[in-house]
């Protein structure tokens, strides 16, 4: 069940077209330009695919146009989650669509005790042949004792950090390595990772999600270099002049971080449509600015 992650992860949006329908032939062109730039994984119909917004056909059909693309080449990691039956229903069709993975995101709304948390990613995971990378995030949060409990089981191969208390995963990844799991894969999901990545690579978190690399693979993949080779100069000045103002700009409107990714996409050249409710697609302002963003970026990396 074992998987390894090398490289800059990748989160693709989902491409829509003028009646809100799923496009799999964009979803080939965007993979496959994409490619060319060397993730480490493909994470398919996950939040910046917008996940919370298709049904578990679209989830299939998602995946399947990106399992093809991929062509082995990479891994390709499926969202499921939500209500429990949803969970199982979109992780059945990602099985069946060709996907290597999945990464559980919270269930629907409850909030529950911890037991039950582990009982949801349990359930899910009986119900699949996938290996699972569990979400900490949201209304799913773990302890380091539950993530030693799933760690038992060899299915639950990663954890995803999406809360940002750095003392506690230092505490998850300690109980997971005493756990004996030597195989186990550790993620930074906070939004545009890249700018709290030193601090998670510190604590044992090598991995992390790049939405950006949707829409800017060459600023994302100069950036992961420069943190690999550490070349401080480099990561300081890609965080000052391109992702400190991104993420000032994310921050003025809920739901941001995807939509801003999804409109980078499409003044990209890929026609991708715009986000679906309950997420909204920048003004026209916020587009400009956007744009005077990754033109700087850009220019950063040349």
């Amino acid at each position: 069940m074992s998987m390894k992650f090398d490289g800059v992860l990748f989160f693709p949006v989902t491409p829509f077209d003028d009646h809100s329908r799923v496009v799999p032939e964009l979803i080939t062109e965007q993979i496959r330009s994409r490619l060319e730039h060397g993730p480490g994984g493909i994470f398919a119909a996950c939040g910046t695919g917008e996940f919370h917004a298709l049904s578990v056909a679209e989830v299939g059909q998602v995946v399947a146009a990106t399992v093809a693309a991929a062509g082995g080449k990479v891994p390709v990691i499926s969202g499921a989650g939500g209500p429990l039956g949803h969970a199982i229903d979109c992780a059945r069709a990602a099985q069946d669509a060709g996907a290597d993975g999945l990464l559980l995101l919270p269930p629907y709304l409850v909030n529950a005790p911890v037991a039950g948390l582990i009982n949801y990613v349990e359930t899910v995971a009986a119900a699949t042949e996938l290996p699972i990378i569990v979400y900490h995030r949201a209304n799913a949060k773990f302890t380091a004792a539950a993530m030693a409990r799933l760690a038992a089981n060899p299915k639950v191969i990663g954890f995803k950090d999406g809360v940002g208390d750095l003392a506690e995963a230092q505490r998850i990844v300690l109980a997971v390595h005493a756990a004996g799991r030597t195989d186990f894969q550790f993620f930074n999901g906070l939004l545009t990772a890249e700018l709290s990545q030193a601090a998670y690579r510190a604590v044992g978190i090598p991995l992390y999600s790049s939405a950006v690399f949707a829409m800017a693979p060459k600023i994302a993949t100069a950036f992961y270099t420069a943190l690999a080779e550490g070349d401080e100069p480099r990561r300081l000045e890609l965080l000052t002049g391109f992702y400190e103002p991104l993420v000032a700009l994310r921050d003025r409107v809920p739901g941001y971080a995807v939509s801003l990714i999804k409109a980078g996409v499409v003044d990209g050249g890929l026609a991708a449509g715009g986000v679906r409710p309950p997420l909204v697609d920048p003004t026209a302002e916020d587009l400009a600015r956007l744009r005077e963003i990754l033109a700087r970026g850009h220019e950063l990396v040349g």
